[in-house]
Order: structure tokens, then C-alpha cells, then sequence
């Protein structure tokens, strides 16, 4: 596991792939489902027995208003997280116990995680403690939208798992995360200053209307541009 400050956490010699339609997509989803391990319990035939992780980063390419080009980009991280179950339903053995209790202590740190981020007092998030909240650390914490779907049983048999698997999910919604768009601190500068432009372009032309700018601008905070935009028409229609 490795970080790069431009695009985060990465597994070393992991196979990326350039795709341009939903089509090359699927084809590469299906190529990794294929490599994903899976095994027989009492509970279920193809038990999935690890994590997986579906990751799209997309690039787009983009006219600025400097008249050069710019990259934005974006990341979208499909997880299934694999089940959350007792060993002793599932009979497991050998191997399968040992998958079952990877998957479980990884399930209970992406927990531990998950209350530290609703816990205003913490001061250390355990990300590092696994490797499935190290890769997905961007999306729990950081600069992201996330959502959570959780899988229940309705057979009474289930009730403990799925009062947990509830419970999990009850905390997990209660994480407050603010997106904003991530850009090159140049670009955000140049960006200020095409905004101080049109406000100066603005203001210049309300001068030359004979109209006080200062008062309008106090004004629009309130009543909006539309009201500002109508007020000028007004002072050019009774010239």
C-alpha cells in the first residue's frame, strides 16, 4: 500500500485500465469478478470471501478562462464489503475460517473508523489499521460524497446479524461530509480574479448609469441579480 499527494492511496503493481465507453467498463468489472475469491459455507454456496473494490477515475479536459486547457478530475469508488458473519452458522474451516476472520476484523476496524469520525472529541482516526479503510479513506473522511447500502434478512433466524448490520449502518450515516471541487490552487486564484473583474465591470457600469453602486450592492445581497439587473433597465428606460 503507497500515497501519492496528487491522487492518494494505491496498491503497488495494480493493473489500471483506459476505457472510453460503459461497455470497456464492464468488460474490465467482469475480468475482476472473475479473480475474486468465493467459497462454499452453510450459508451460502458462493460466499464471497474477501473485500472488493471497483475504482473509476475519470479526466476531463477543459477550456479555461485563460484560454488554456485544464484537467479536472474525478474518483468513484464501488465497494462490496462482503458479509459480516458468525463462523459458527457458517461452518467454516481451514481456509474459510481464515478468510471469515479477515473479513470481520476488517469489517470491525472500517467500524472503529466510522466512530471516531461521528466523535467530535476524537483526535485519531485508525485508517491505517486495515487495509480496506486505508484505500477507502478518502471516501469515509475526506473530500467526498458516500453512500452506504445495507443488505438484511427478514428470516428471524438472522435477527442478531441483522439488528448489527443496522446498528452499523445507523452510525455510519452519521458522518457529515462537506464535497467541494478539487482545483489547482492557480486555477482557484485565476478564477477570484475573473469574478473581481465582473464585479469592477459591474460596478463601472452602474457608474455610467447614474446609478450610486454602493447601494446596490448592499441591496443585491438581499433581493438578488435579478432585482439589480431590473432596477437598471428601469434608470435606462426613464433616460
Amino acid at each position: 500500500m503507497h500515497e501519492k499527494t496528487d491522487s492518494g492511496v494505491y496498491v503497488k503493481d495494480l493493473s489500471f485500465f483506459a476505457v472510453k465507453s460503459v461497455a470497456e467498463i464492464n468488460d474490465v468489472l467482469k475480468t475482476g469478478l472473475k479473480n475474486r475469491a468465493v467459497g462454499s459455507t452453510n450459508m451460502n454456496a458462493t460466499s464471497s470471501r474477501s473485500h472488493s473494490l471497483f475504482q473509476i477515475q475519470i479526466e476531463r479536459s477543459e477550456i479555461g478562462a485563460d484560454g488554456k486547457q485544464h484537467i479536472r478530475a474525478g474518483k468513484l469508488n464501488m465497494v462490496d464489503l462482503a458479509g459480516s458473519e458468525r463462523i459458527a452458522k457458517t461452518g467454516a474451516t481451514g481456509d474459510r475460517l481464515k478468510e471469515a476472520t479477515k473479513i470481520n476484523l476488517s469489517l470491525s476496524t472500517l467500524c472503529h473508523v466510522i466512530s471516531a469520525l461521528i466523535d467530535v472529541k476524537a483526535t485519531y482516526v485508525p485508517y491505517r489499521d486495515s487495509k480496506l479503510t486505508r484505500l477507502l479513506q478518502d471516501s469515509l473522511g475526506g473530500n467526498t460524497k458516500t453512500l452506504m447500502i445495507s443488505n438484511v434478512g427478514p428470516a428471524d433466524y438472522n435477527y442478531d446479524e441483522t439488528l448489527n448490520t443496522l446498528r452499523y449502518a445507523s452510525r455510519a450515516k452519521n458522518i457529515k461530509n462537506q464535497p467541494k471541487i478539487n482545483e489547482d490552487p492557480k486555477d482557484a486564484l485565476l478564477r477570484e480574479y475573473q469574478d473581481e473583474i465582473t464585479k469592477l465591470r459591474e460596478q463601472l457600469q452602474l457608474l455610467n448609469s447614474g446609478v450610486d453602486p454602493n447601494e446596490l450592492m448592499k441591496q443585491r445581497g438581499v433581493m438578488g441579480k435579478n432585482t439589480v439587473v431590473e432596477k437598471i433597465i428601469h434608470v435606462e428606460d426613464k433616460e
